[in-house]
């Protein structure tokens, strides 16, 4: 194994000031978001998702992405998981996406709320079947003993469902992360990196940016 501390990369991006930035976050956040599709599909949507426990100790984790809006992003999973049921007691979390060949990071923290029962139906169906089967197949997070489990699982419920639409477990759904705070870094040579930070300002009903240090 090489030596870790030898690992080193220099970045080159484009320059990003408060000048040239938007007054909100949401129009750059679908700019960065756009061009992290186009050279990357199939990983654009990746972000970190950290919660807490009720000891305050945090838990991070890979989810994705599908929706966003000025209201906030949305992913998906099973109420009952861990990460479920930490927003259930302490309904917060941060976020990053990292997007390394465009050498960017955003950042976001906030509140979290559940999408309604509508918003995850849609999203439920426009899902392939196994996926669908997949929700209810999986008791996300509990301990099992072996791989057999989940495949005597998917046979039940493949015969459950078979010729029969498959329809939202009640304990899967989505969330909507709402930004109190979103920082734009972007990558620059000698660690002299670009961050742009948005913070909600809820008396004001507005965004207040400012650059911050490397």
């Amino acid at each position: 194994m090489s030596n870790l501390s030898d690992i080193r990369r220099d970045y080159t991006g484009e320059f990003l000031d408060h000048d040239n930035t938007p007054e909100t976050p949401w129009p750059l956040f679908s700019e960065w978001l756009n061009a992290a599709v186009e050279s990357d599909r199939d990983d654009a949507n990746v972000m970190t998702l950290a919660t807490a426990d009720n000891s305050g100790m945090p838990h991070a984790r890979i989810v994705l992405l599908k929706d966003f809006d000025e209201h906030g992003l949305v992913f998906y999973t099973g109420y009952q998981s861990h990460k479920g049921s930490e927003l259930a007691n302490r309904p917060n979390a941060a976020l990053v996406f990292w997007w390394p060949g465009l050498q960017r990071q955003v950042r976001v923290e906030g509140r979290v709320e559940q999408v309604s029962a509508d918003q995850s139906d849609a999203y439920f169906h426009s899902r392939p079947r196994n996926s669908q089967l997949g929700a209810w197949i999986s008791q996300q997070s509990v301990e099992i003993p072996d791989r057999q489990w989940l495949n005597d699982r998917t046979r039940r419920f493949e015969s459950a469902y078979d010729n029969r639409e498959v329809e939202r477990p009640p304990h899967w759904g989505g969330y909507r992360v709402i930004p109190e705070m979103m920082e734009f870094w972007q990558g620059q040579a000698s660690r002299l990196h670009d961050r742009i930070r948005y913070r909600w300002r809820s008396t004001e009903k507005s965004w207040l940016k400012s650059r911050l240090a490397p």
